[in-house]
């Protein structure tokens, strides 16, 4: 098994625990790991954008080819947009359809739902609203990966393992959160796939 995955998003929407939280989980499967981040100005809202290559396998680059991509997961719309040339043919996107409008000239919402739409494999749904219900907004980035994880190839309990040990010194009520946000984006998915 590999996948090919492009993280998106902006500062402070949880990229890089999606990152941590997938590689440890594969990982914990004996699988082999890549990554590599661009933070950009990710502390004033602008975009981060994660590599991340798993495989069984030995990798040789950390770096996703152009229409290579298996999965753009995204906590932004108009980043889950920009990464699209990544995407392979089959690949799929995952994408929050809750805006971060962090330029004055934001494009029409409406539009880039529109565009992303057009994908063939694609879940959309209102990570920041699931996460509201799961307990807190904080975990809109776990929503978007419990929405990922039908699609990841890897064992569903490996991903609440490596979210257990993500925020283990947080304690339990964070971890109980997590978990919940993780099954809300699962269930979404798996109903609208």
């Amino acid at each position: 098994m590999k996948k090919d995955i492009i993280l998106a998003g902006v500062g402070g929407q949880g990229i890089i625990s999606i990152a941590a939280i997938i590689g440890y989980a594969a990982l914990g499967q004996g699988m082999y790991l890549k990554q590599s981040e661009v933070h950009g100005m990710s502390q004033r809202g602008g975009d981060v954008m994660s590599n991340l290559r798993i495989s069984h396998n030995e990798i040789a680059s950390d770096l996703i080819p152009f229409g290579q991509a298996d999965m753009i997961i995204s906590i932004e719309p108009l980043e889950a947009l920009r990464y699209l040339p990544y995407l392979s043919s089959e690949g799929w996107v995952i994408t929050n359809t809750k805006p971060f409008n962090n330029i004055p000239n934001y494009p029409d919402p409406v539009l880039i739902m529109e565009e992303i739409g057009k994908v063939p494999h694609h879940i959309a749904l209102d990570a920041d609203g699931l996460a509201k219900e799961a307990g807190s907004t904080k975990a809109a980035n776990i929503v978007i990966l419990g929405a990922a994880s039908p699609f990841l190839g890897m064992a569903y309990e490996k991903i609440e393992d490596a979210i257990r040990f993500t925020f283990r010194k947080k304690g339990d009520k964070v971890i109980d959160l997590n978990l919940n946000a993780l099954k809300a984006g699962r269930d979404f998915a798996t109903k609208n796939m």
